[in-house]
């Protein structure tokens, strides 16, 4: 007590900054501590946090997280790979009717309708779509995984990747560039004459590069490209060139017609986001091989599909947990506004449910130009969601954190009781079918998704002693 009364205090104070404001105008020194009451039923969160299983289910989840490999070894159409018919479509996040569904989802729906030659005008395929006569469910319950609205239809193709640890496949559609493209729901001529091309040059050019060259490890190409200035989601060119650089050679070896690949090079290499296609099974891959465990609160899926954002979690298998979906802050293309913006969509927040994308902007500075914020910001965060999560990933090491490995594994309970969020960095759809992309920015999940995984894993907990 002597010393407390001698020496200089040292004074911390949590919850309201009055007391913080009051002794920093008396110069005293003070440590503001962030605090607020956790979220949702504190009794579903004392009975999770008491669960005996937790502990273990969480630490073998994350050793399945981390055991994961994503290797790319086909290209083929989806009606292979997903099994779909004619009438039916994959889309992303969770869910979704027609009535509910958002402008750019009903705006890609249209376009796979036309492409497929289901309808001749946008007209046509919303009647078709709205009177019953199609059918579409989530990528994820296919185990793929579709970006921004997610839609895809028989006749497009998908990358394959596989999982050999775990004896698991996943897959996703090829990357359309940005601007005016299906997956940010515009259907115009142009996107229809694109996805064709795509069909009929792209997709079975890269089959046969890949077929010659053989599987294509793309986690290591992640590896590289976070030490390369990429973090996955919205910055991915180191990634792009890389692989551009392993399949050019085999695409020749293959007989490919030099023309064709002429055009690919060209497309593939004026799309710096083509390798997020890649990114985004391969990370569907590793947060899939972390689900099923009873007792974990670890995050297996993040998605959204414009009107409601979705999670899954370990110990709760394939239910979903959903909340409205927000709208992301950032940077708007020409003269878009923030009243142009549709709400968050895309299967592509499994990027930051692996530990990249979001998480990872300390090692990707230059994403601050394209989805706002500043540096000090993107450190800011990726070192502030190591406090969601439950472990690190090494071989997604980040140089400027003195390659510390990605934060992976979000924990529920951890988001729950700190009020923290997933930051996610993506793209913005218009609001309008047939716009497409207005900008980019930045996005959390609503608290409501966390809340609810934590009120059915507090059910499925033993009873407190």
């Amino acid at each position: 007590m002597t010393n407390l009364l001698s020496g200089e205090p040292t004074v911390v104070t949590a919850g309201a900054e009055l007391f913080t404001d009051a002794l920093t105008a008396q110069a005293a020194a003070v440590t503001p501590v962030a605090w607020q009451p956790p979220a949702g039923s504190p009794e579903a969160l004392a009975r999770v946090m008491a669960d005996p299983r937790r502990t273990t289910a969480n630490a073998t989840a994350l050793e399945r997280m981390l055991a994961a490999g994503a290797t790319l070894v086909d290209v083929r159409p989806a009606s292979e790979v997903v099994g779909l018919a004619a009438g039916q479509f994959r889309h992303a996040g969770p869910p979704i009717s027609w009535e509910r569904a958002s402008g750019p989802m009903r705006g890609a729906l249209m376009g796979a309708a036309i492409f497929e030659g289901l309808a001749s005008s946008a007209d046509e395929a919303e009647r078709l779509l709205s009177g019953g006569s199609a059918e579409w469910a989530p990528c994820h319950e296919a185990g793929g995984v579709g970006p921004m609205a997610g839609v895809v239809s028989p006749s497009m193709w998908v990358f394959v990747l596989r999982d050999e640890a775990h004896d698991r496949t996943s897959w996703c559609s090829l990357n359309e560039g940005l601007g005016k493209v299906l997956r940010y729901g515009a259907y115009g001529p142009e996107v229809i004459d694109r996805l064709r091309w795509m069909s009929a040059v792209l997709g079975p050019a890269l089959q046969a590069a890949v077929r010659e060259h053989g599987p294509i490890d793309v986690k290591g190409i992640i590896a590289q490209m976070v030490q390369m200035g990429d973090e996955g989601h919205n910055r991915n060119r180191a990634g792009t060139l890389m692989l551009l650089r392993d399949l050019l050679p085999a695409m020749i070896d293959a007989g490919v017609a030099s023309s064709d690949v002429a055009s690919v090079a060209r497309f593939v290499g004026g799309n710096d986001h083509f390798f997020l296609n890649l990114v985004m099974p391969a990370c569907k891959l590793q947060t899939a091989a972390a689900s099923g465990i009873p007792g974990s609160t670890v995050v297996t899926t993040m998605a959204r599909n414009g009107t409601d954002f979705g999670i899954q979690v370990s110990g709760t298998g394939d239910q979903w947990f959903t909340g409205p979906a927000n709208t992301p802050q950032g940077l708007f293309l020409g003269s878009y506004g923030p009243e142009d913006a549709n709400p968050d969509i895309g299967d592509s927040a499994i990027t930051e449910t692996a530990g990249i994308g979001g998480f990872a902007m300390a090692s990707a500075p230059a994403i601050v130009r394209f989805v706002g914020g500043t540096v000090s910001d993107a450190l800011r965060t990726s070192r502030e969601m190591y406090g969601i999560t439950t472990g690190e990933n090494a071989a997604y090491a980040l140089p400027i954190l003195d390659f510390r490995g990605a934060a992976t594994g979000i924990d529920v309970t951890k988001v729950v009781r700190s009020g923290v969020l997933p930051q996610i960095n993506t793209g913005m759809a218009g609001r309008v079918a047939g716009v497409g992309q207005v900008g980019a920015g930045l996005v959390t999940p609503p608290m409501e998704c966390f809340t609810g995984a934590l009120e059915a894993l507090g059910e499925a907990a033993p009873p407190l002693a």
